[in-house]
């Protein structure tokens, strides 16, 4: 891990499979970053424009159904169903790594999280390592992208 803008940077996908081995409770949250988000601590439903009690996010956790498949494809599918974030957001969107205490659920069913610690950036190759490894997978698989009317 190097460090940006005061938090380390995960830089590999190998690293990240590490971090989510060691520690349960980790999620990851596509935006401009915690200095932008810890401001209010609340993401915003997009549908309604109403305010949610924590941050959208994504849990790291690998479920017990996964049994002894890899955690680094766990981890890479986890970073890869939102891949298309930074795209649709504009500029400066990444993935970060957070703990917190869940305080209900967004529309998309996704944690929302409040309490946040943020741990570390994910680095953009991680995202292109992420990718590669899902696309070596026998079935298909595309990121968890909603396209407009």
């Amino acid at each position: 891990m190097g460090a940006s803008g005061g938090l380390p940077v995960v830089r590999s996908l190998d690293a990240l499979a590490e971090l989510v081995e060691r520690s349960r409770g980790l999620y990851v949250r596509w935006s401009r970053g915690p200095e932008t988000d810890l401001a209010k601590v609340s993401s915003t439903d997009e549908l309604t424009g109403v305010a949610m009690p924590g941050l959208s996010a994504n849990p790291l956790d690998v479920e017990a159904w996964w049994a002894d498949r890899p955690v680094r494809l766990w981890a890479a599918r986890r970073l890869h169903d939102y891949a298309h974030l930074p795209h649709d957001k504009g500029p400066g969107v990444r993935p970060w790594v957070l703990t917190g205490r869940e305080t209900g659920r967004g529309p998309d069913n996704e944690p929302l999280v409040a309490d946040v610690r943020p741990l570390c950036w994910v680095d953009p190759g991680v995202i292109d390592e992420a990718r590669a490894e899902v696309e070596r997978q026998e079935h298909p698989w595309g990121p968890l992208r909603r396209t407009g009317p």
